[in-house]
């Protein structure tokens, strides 16, 4: 039941992102070659990582991934950093803990078992810092999106200095191609050496895209490699049981005439 109402809700979106490119609202995305794609797709660790990086050093300063907790960056299927890795990693940010002997609330390095570090510390925190709008949680972000991975990535690079005319920009809003209405609250945070990758890899705007859109796909779906793994596990299994069936039912109704 559940998997036929995951089809019909992507059936739905598809549809509305159809009538959204169709009705000028939307840039069709760019559509890059994901490695995830396609039923035996999966993620590069290597372009994981990254985009952790990226996502920390970049993106957190507004956004929140509440559903996510330091323990997941070690889990099989995604950025698999080594525990040491992440522990360290983690105890970079505070949370807020207790309370103590003396019943008061105390600040502590976060541990493995702690949610992602959110900016702000409630909502209406986080607006009056971006002028009245709320960074959404990244979480599930590519899912909740038309388009998905690829609209994430193009939105990242779809900021451009001249606004055609016919389109006007309050304050605190920006011209973006692949954003509804070419507007968007989020200034450009996409630069080129806007981190240094502890890798090595040559930090263009580009690959910071990819990579942060990357580990965005991951944390909406941390099992896609697992449920890929039993997908492909079963359609086998239905193939060998078909064959089996359509011989065992040759060899019962051989000597019936019809």
């Amino acid at each position: 039941m559940l998997k036929i109402k995951n089809i019909f809700l992507s059936l739905l979106l598809s549809i509305f992102t159809s009538f959204a490119f169709a009705a000028g609202e939307m840039h069709e995305p760019m559509h890059p070659d994901w490695s995830f794609q396609g039923p035996l797709g999966k993620f590069e660790r290597a372009e994981l990582q990254r985009g952790y990086q990226v996502y920390t050093e970049v993106c957190s300063s507004c956004h929140s991934m509440d559903l996510l907790s330091y323990r997941n960056l070690i889990q099989e299927g995604g950025p698999e950093f080594s525990e040491k890795q992440v522990k360290a990693m983690a105890a970079m940010f505070e949370v807020e803990a207790g309370p103590d002997a003396d019943g008061e609330m105390f600040m502590r390095p976060a541990i493995l078992s702690d949610k992602f570090v959110s900016p702000w510390k409630n909502e209406q925190e986080g607006r009056i810092s971006n002028g009245g709008a709320y960074p959404p949680d990244l979480s599930v972000m590519v899912k909740a999106r038309p388009g998905g991975a690829d609209y994430l990535y193009s939105l990242l690079l779809g900021y451009e200095d001249e606004t055609p005319e016919g389109i006007t920009l309050d304050d605190g809003v920006y011209y973006n191609i692949y954003a509804k209405n070419q507007k968007i609250a989020m200034p450009q945070v996409i630069y080129e050496d806007g981190v240094e990758y502890t890798d090595g890899t040559a930090a263009t705007e580009v690959q910071m895209a990819r990579d942060v859109t990357a580990f965005l796909a991951w944390s909406a779906e941390p099992k896609l490699e697992e449920r890929k793994r039993i997908g492909f596990k079963v359609i086998i299994y239905l193939i060998i049981l078909s064959f089996l069936l359509y011989f065992t039912n040759k060899r019962i109704w051989k000597d019936t005439s019809h």
